[in-house]
């Protein structure tokens, strides 16, 4: 009897499966917490960082590509046998939350919380390997208290400080601007065109530290980008004149009239002047304002809490009032890196002792549009604690790694321009591994990648090809294995010495980033595997005959090698592979495959094997390969058995290592 009714979609029916698929690996993953830092001293440690996402929304095609080439490294460097610490957070304060609180009558903590789960959701699905015991967000009062605390020892030792000066207006967000956020005369962020006004605000006196920020990149030269270090001299701007030196470098106005940023904590006393808010008496935080309440007026919106306002001068007692600006958000970025080390320490905005194990950053990763605003603070700041004698180097990333733009059809994605994508519909569609996996093949890290030239479809059937390797490999029980052969193998010697160089070639250019090259690498080594495993029982076991131990240890490790690389990018799909391999831990935890040192330099030749003067297949051996063990490879192959079509062999002629001639009776 034929089903009645409508019948579920066949591409929707494997979008559902490959969702299941996933939810249980990352149930794994967390249930196991594969991604959390150790911290305990058994492994080197290394840090990676990925720059701030704001919770605009959902992730989008940006981030797809910044996160799938910061989870390379980590996961390579877990492999390799590093702690590593890679945390995540949100920069969660700032105008795009407070002016959609505006239209919708609401409280921006709303739209921003809302936003932020539905990034974390997003990020979780699509297999980030973070550590999210140490979750951060900006507007977190437990956060905020030590931004306010930062503000408060800049100002205490003169670093800080309200002056009247002509500064930058932008009209629309009716906030100051710092020079840097000015781009041609426009706010950087809404476009608006930009105006001068005399107004007294806060500055941080960034230009004491001028000749640090410039003389400093001395340190940075071997992990920082070329360019990146040009564009903060030119930012900086030192320049030798009669009168002395100067600079371009102007201090950071740091002070906004806007309500959703961490308040000013500084309290005006007619007596006593601007009175710092007792560490104690930390954070002041924000009073409850929503929707009108939060319009733009030419001074901040917190002028208007009365109540809030209102208070009492810590030093003398009397009336005071509460400054009613916010910091910048960029404050709040200035220095989350060093609260990732003690997300739940309330002595202090962070462990010396945690900054002394896990600082400098060892990679940091993110988009160069941040080169002459947040990277010049951070290092400020860090510098400021590194004379504190908090960290233990004057600069805060020993690495740096910027990715490119993702364009659709040459231009910036947008919905106006009718070539918009859409993150979430290309997962469903391809699932998260082949839309991973076609980011990082698209092009070196660095550069630019066009949508319209990326095929996730692609990426699909090579992930499909790559989960049937398992079924070439013979159950004999689950051999766990961190090598990718053992030396006493004398099993196929092609293939062990193919596999051997591809995973040492893997390793270098993962040391280089070139991630993109890391996978056709990757793809190449599925298609020597397979090979070499349909080639015949004699080429893949050797002489020790077919179906022997030492064969089947030979290819069940080439593809537990396979497995090992591929979860570097396709983290999903190489679970599965490495599940059905026998493996009852993830592949996640393994350790990257060791390779044979006298392999490396074992040279690998394609013979070609003729029927009847065609050629009809290929064999990956090694030069020294023998004329009977070549002829017998050769005969054993499926497609000579077909193309003889049991005809009776005549004569079999061998030219080790590149050829065997075939002539049927």
């Amino acid at each position: 009897m034929q089903p009645t009714g409508p019948q579920p979609d066949r591409d929707h029916v494997a979008a559902q499966r490959r969702h299941d698929a996933e939810e249980r690996v990352r149930r794994l993953w967390e249930a196991r917490r594969s991604f959390a830092a150790r911290d305990d001293g058994s492994r080197p440690r290394r840090y990676l960082l990925t720059m701030f996402p704001y919770p605009s929304g959902d992730l989008h095609m940006g981030h797809a590509e910044v996160l799938a080439l910061e989870d390379v490294v980590a996961r390579w460097w877990r492999a390799k046998g590093f702690d590593v610490l890679n945390p995540v957070g949100w920069d969660s304060f700032g105008l795009p939350a407070e002016n959609a609180a505006i239209r919708r009558k609401e409280h921006p903590a709303w739209f921003t919380e809302t936003n932020i789960a539905t990034q974390a959701a997003s990020i979780r699905r699509y297999g980030v390997s973070f550590d999210w015991s140490r979750r951060l967000h900006t507007h977190d009062p437990a956060y905020y208290r030590w931004t306010q605390w930062l503000f408060l020892r800049l100002h205490a030792h003169g670093l800080a400080y309200r002056a009247a000066a002509e500064v930058n207006w932008c009209p629309q967000d009716a906030t100051v601007l710092a020079n840097e956020q000015v781009v041609d005369g426009r706010c950087e962020r809404c476009g608006a065109t930009v105006t001068r006004r005399t107004l007294t605000q806060w500055f941080v006196r960034t230009t004491a530290y001028a000749d640090r920020l410039l003389d400093d990149m001395a340190l940075l030269e071997d992990g920082w980008p070329a360019h990146v270090l040009q564009m903060q001299r030119n930012w900086v701007g030192r320049e030798a004149t009669p009168e002395g030196t100067t600079y371009r470098l102007h201090d950071w106005l740091v002070s906004r009239q806007r309500y959703w940023g961490a308040p000013v904590p500084i309290v005006h006393c007619p007596a006593c002047g601007e009175v710092p808010v007792p560490e104690d008496r930390l954070p002041v935080t924000l009073p409850h304002l929503a929707g009108q309440e939060l319009r733009p007026r030419g001074t901040s919106p917190l002028a208007s809490a009365r109540e809030w306002v209102e208070t009492d001068c810590p030093r003398c007692g009397a009336p005071a009032e509460r400054d009613t600006d916010t910091l910048d958000t960029f404050v709040d970025s200035s220095w989350y890196h060093l609260r990732y080390l003690s997300p739940g320490f309330e002595g202090g905005p962070f462990q010396p002792e945690d900054a002394a194990r896990w600082t400098p950053v060892s990679l940091y990763v993110g988009g160069v549009e941040h080169a002459t605003m947040h990277l010049l603070y951070v290092r400020f700041v860090h510098k400021f604690l590194f004379d504190l004698g908090m960290v233990p180097t004057p600069e805060p990333f020993a690495a740096l790694l910027n990715q490119g733009q993702v364009v659709n059809e040459g231009r910036a994605m947008s919905k106006s321009l009718g070539n918009g994508v859409e993150l979430g519909a290309e997962l469903d569609r391809h699932g998260v591994d082949a839309v991973r996996l076609a980011m990082v093949f698209a092009g070196p890290p660095e550069d630019d990648v066009d949508w319209a030239d990326v095929s996730p479809a692609a990426m699909r059937r090579f992930l499909s090809r790559a989960l049937r390797l398992a079924d070439l490999v013979p159950d004999d029980g689950g051999v766990v294995s961190a090598r990718v052969a053992p030396p006493a193998s004398t099993g196929s010697p092609g293939l062990r010495a193919a596999v051997h160089r591809a995973v040492h070639e893997c390793d270098e250019l993962l040391e280089a980033r070139r991630f993109n090259v890391v996978v056709a690498r990757l793809m190449e080594l599925v298609t020597t595997v397979r090979r070499a495993a349909e080639a015949s029982p004699a080429e893949v076991t050797g002489p020790a005959g077919p179906g022997s131990a030492v064969g089947q240890r030979d290819l069940r490790e080439a593809v537990e090698a396979v497995a090992v690389v591929l979860s570097l990018f396709a983290p999903y799909t190489a679970e599965e592979l490495w599940a059905r391999l026998g493996h009852r831990t993830p592949v996640a935890e393994a350790a990257w495959p060791e390779v044979d040192p006298a392999l490396l330099g074992a040279e690998v030749v394609e013979a070609v094997v003729q029927v009847g003067g065609k050629v009809r297949a290929r064999l990956t051996v090694v030069p020294d390969v023998s004329a009977a063990e070549l002829e017998a490879a050769a005969l054993a192959l499926p497609e000579v058995v077909r193309a003889l079509g049991g005809r009776p062999v005549r004569r079999v002629v061998v030219r080790p290592p590149h050829l065997v001639s075939v002539v049927p009776g």
